[in-house]
């Protein structure tokens, strides 16, 4: 898999990985509004809450969450030039922080938070029974932990072994299900993100889904047409919804901590 290393829009020398979305970059709106729609589910749980957004990546979820009306939001990252990003570009010492850690080593309380979210994070990591506990771990009694992830029957049908390097386990719903319970969560809902009517029709037309015809070719390669429709997509442009999850693109597992 190739990696492209294009720089973000600003002075903070975050570059783009390959895994690593932002905002701000036409060629990349497709996969950040994908991203963006389990930050829009988030937000409108989080009014009055204090929230973690464990592996936060560039940090505009929290932003989102802020201003959605979270008390408190604590963005947590590995790295640190990504937590420096997110101090110099989002936090504000009174609603926005941030902090370099280790997930499966939060620097918080037991039961600090009330909701956690942790998205496009669970298929990049070893210890993920540790990373579960830790996020239980610091969400209250009662809250709850939100987990995005892509679906492996779209990314990787025909075997176990992720086709993304960055992955090291890939889930569909009902192993996401399984090993969300064995880390002792309830999970009240598993939804599936999916593409909406115009990437559906596009699909149609080419007879390919919408994300070969972003991948085959790099960028600089894609017709007009293409990086038009690419630089257009919005969150509304894909829909949530419990049925069919095999078929979708990303999973969200809406889990409760026991009270």
């Amino acid at each position: 898999m190739s990696i492209t290393k294009r720089p973000f829009p600003d002075d903070s020398q975050l570059v783009l990985t390959g895994e690593r979305t932002m905002p701000g970059i036409p060629d990349e709106n497709y996969w950040f509004q994908r991203h963006v729609v389990a930050y829009r589910i988030a937000c409108g749980r989080g009014s009055g809450r204090v929230i973690l957004d464990a592996g936060c990546g560039e940090g505009y979820g929290l932003a989102m969450l802020r201003d959605a009306g979270a008390v408190r939001v604590i963005g947590a990252d590995l790295d640190q030039q990504v937590v420096e990003h997110v101090r110099g570009r989002y936090a504000d010492d009174q609603v926005v922080q941030a902090v370099q850690c280790e997930l499966m080593a939060l620097p918080l309380a037991d039961g600090e938070v009330d909701m956690t979210v942790s998205f496009q994070v669970i298929e990049h990591l070893h210890d993920i029974p540790g990373y579960l506990r830790s996020l239980k771990r610091v969400t209250r009694p009662g809250g709850e932990v939100l987990i995005a992830t892509p679906n492996r029957l779209t990314f990787t049908p025909a075997s176990d072994v992720p086709v993304n390097p960055f992955h090291t386990r890939e889930f569909t719903a009902s192993e996401l299900t399984e090993e969300l319970e064995a880390a002792g969560l309830t999970v009240s809902a598993v939804l599936g993100i999916h593409h909406g009517v115009r990437l559906r029709a596009v699909e149609r037309a080419t007879r390919r889904p919408f994300t070969d015809l972003l991948t085959i070719t790099p960028p600089d390669q894609w017709s007009r047409a293409l990086r038009l429709l690419v630089h257009r997509v919005t969150v509304d442009d894909f829909r949530v919804t419990a049925d069919d999850l095999d078929a979708s693109l990303d999973l969200l597992a809406l889990c409760r901590v026991a009270s």
